[in-house]
């Protein structure tokens, strides 16, 4: 795969993918990821444990995804951009897909063993906003990584666009 074609293929992901959200598929982009997050955690009704427990569900099969998703996406990137970026850029890269997936590992582990029966209204707001919380700052580390990424991806492809 020729250098242009890869960073061709990331870019369009990316591109693609944000307006496109889906709950299947091989991969997917971060900003679908931050996408999904949202429109997830805006089922939360505050204070109904019965209701919580739904969404209790459907957000730990998001996250599920949504790390499979960026599994996939990041090892695509792993394996292919180092050809073009370099050894030390893709370090780089790499050490932030990781702080994602550990990211979502910890969210994922806490939505799993949250016991919402039992909990008080105040508990079940208290547990709510710390899984907004949460997911706000998964989402923004997202949207940072995929800024980053896309301003020198973008520099690249014009270099590459301009050579002979």
């Amino acid at each position: 795969m020729e250098r242009l074609d890869i960073i061709s293929r990331i870019l369009k992901d990316h591109t693609v993918l944000k307006e496109h959200i889906k709950l299947a598929g091989d991969s997917m982009s971060d900003q679908e990821a931050i996408a999904t997050l949202v429109s997830v955690s805006a089922e939360w009704i505050p204070g109904i444990p019965k209701e919580l427990d739904t969404v209790r569900d459907k957000l730990q099969q998001v996250l599920g995804y949504l790390c499979d998703g960026l599994k996939n996406h990041f090892l695509f990137e792993e394996q292919l951009l180092w050809l073009v970026l370099g050894e030390l850029f893709m370090k780089a890269l790499a050490s932030e897909h990781r702080e994602i997936i550990e990211e979502i590992d910890k969210i994922k582990s806490h939505v799993a063993d949250m016991k919402l029966e039992g909990l008080t209204r105040d508990e079940l707001l208290s547990e709510e906003s710390q899984v907004k919380q949460t997911i706000d700052v998964l989402g923004q580390l997202i949207d940072r990584h995929v800024a980053r990424e896309e301003i020198i991806l973008e520099m690249v492809k014009k270099s590459l666009e301009e050579e002979p």
